[in-house]
């Protein structure tokens, strides 16, 4: 059952329900943190891992320019991509705010990046005034502008590169890191450290949250990416269990694949997916169920 109207007035609105999470145990300490302080049990499938990229001439070569003065801007579009350039910045001896050259401007996507960077010592020019995606900062994009570096997944849409250049802008695209299955290859893994004193999530297998969404125990699988969306429609009969996206290119992929999500973050942040969360399973609300299609 969901939560009821005195538990939800306590302050913990998703006391009862039990949430599974699909990113890695270090990738998700933020969201396990939230979800657990609005009274959820958070069990954390890892789905999507990372791996060092496999041109890492290409990679050194661009951070070389990069580090060199040669682009106007540096694009960064995801948390994982800041890791990447930090372990550039250190394999030259130097933090990531002392190797960017000061007249580099640089544009961030998502409060988590944008975030890290500034903990890198990094001052972030634009982002997105709205929608925080590709779409979003094509919005607010400066056309004419000079060389670009884009360091992305290698497996990013062409949406973002395509409209810079559109745009008038000179695009380096180059992969920064892989998106494979979990686990990763150990000696290609790209490893992030949790953040001290955090406490270790509850790791479920694949089939004991199957069995939990057949039975009704787990109420909602939060998806933070397309990818993770794409392994869980693998793994996962269609609309085994209420979906919830961090962002809407992860609910449309989850709409391609028969599975439209309950609720879409408006924010991509822990926050944010709590409050989407809380938003669809409320009064009169059966956690259990699958999400009706739109």
């Amino acid at each position: 059952m969901g939560p009821t109207s005195s538990e939800s007035g306590t302050g913990q609105p998703l006391r009862g329900t039990q949430v599974l999470v699909t990113r890695s145990p270090e990738r998700s300490t933020g969201l396990v943190a939230a979800l657990e302080a609005a009274g959820a049990t958070a069990l954390v499938l890892p789905l999507i891992d990372f791996e060092r990229a496999a041109d890492q001439h290409a990679l050194e070569v661009a951070c070389d320019g990069l580090g060199a003065g040669a682009f106007e801007w540096l694009v960064v579009s995801s948390a994982t991509t800041v890791h990447v350039l930090v372990a550039q910045a250190v394999d030259r001896g130097l933090s990531l705010g002392a190797w960017l050259p000061a007249a580099t401007l640089v544009a961030a996507i998502g409060p988590a990046t944008r975030r890290m960077l500034k903990a890198n010592g990094v001052t972030v020019t634009l982002v997105p005034a709205r929608e925080q995606s590709a779409a979003g900062l094509l919005e607010v994009w400066p056309g004419g502008t000079g060389p670009v570096l884009l360091p992305q997944a290698d497996i990013a849409a062409s949406r973002l590169a395509d409209g810079l250049a559109a745009s008038g802008s000179n695009v380096t695209a180059v992969t920064a890191y892989r998106t494979v299955d979990f686990p990763a290859a150990p000696e290609r893994r790209l490893a992030i450290a949790a953040e001290p004193g955090t406490p270790q999530p509850r790791l479920v297998s694949a089939a004991t949250a199957a069995a939990g969404m057949s039975a009704g125990t787990i109420h909602a699988v939060v998806a933070a990416s397309p990818s993770a969306v794409r392994r869980l429609a693998v793994l996962f009969p269609l609309q085994a269990c209420r979906l919830i996206a961090i962002g809407t290119s992860t609910a449309d992929q989850a709409a391609e694949l028969g599975w439209p999500a309950a609720a879409v973050a408006t924010d991509p942040t822990p926050a944010g997916l709590v409050e989407a969360l809380t938003g669809s399973i409320g009064p009169g609300h059966e956690p259990g169920l699958a999400a009706a299609p739109p």
